[in-house]
């Protein structure tokens, strides 16, 4: 019997993060919630106290100067899913994640360029009145893509 899960990855990231030490949060529950590899575009990833699990040497960390050279790079058969408060965003709640997948998160203040926004195959947003800290944000979506629901 094959596992349904054998050929499935996901990686996640932030496009011009702004609080260093929400990537350390970050990248903590990225290696906890079986993300297979974690990156930046724009601004870097810096050793912050908050990745106390050292998740950025425990995993693949890359990281990319612009959108178009990350848009460029995403794996072969990636899905790439955006996470935005937008009028086209789908609910979390009902999204079948792709089996292959890249999670983005844009910056705290200013979420997405609307060129990710664009470029992104599917637009996710959860129930929230007010955009939440980019660290609990890409952790609610890596524990959503953990329930049992069906795979695309």
């Amino acid at each position: 019997m094959v596992d349904n899960f054998e050929h499935e990855f996901f990686g996640i990231g932030i496009q011009n993060g702004k609080t260093p030490e929400n990537l350390g949060a970050l990248w903590r529950s990225a290696q906890n919630l079986g993300a297979s590899f974690i990156f930046t575009i724009g601004n870097r990833y810096a050793k912050q106290a908050s990745d106390t699990h050292h998740a950025v040497k425990a995993m693949p960390y890359f990281h990319y100067d612009t959108f178009d050279d990350f848009y460029a790079h995403l794996p072969k058969g990636a899905r790439l899913v955006g996470v935005e408060m937008a009028e086209k965003a789908v609910a979390l709640e009902s999204f079948e994640h792709p089996r292959r997948c890249v999670y983005l998160l844009g910056a705290e203040d200013h979420g997405l360029s609307k060129k990710a926004q664009e470029k992104s195959h599917h637009l996710v947003q959860f129930k929230s009145e007010k955009s939440l800290n980019v660290a609990i944000a890409g952790s609610i979506v890596m524990y959503d893509r953990q329930l049992p629901k069906s795979r695309q």
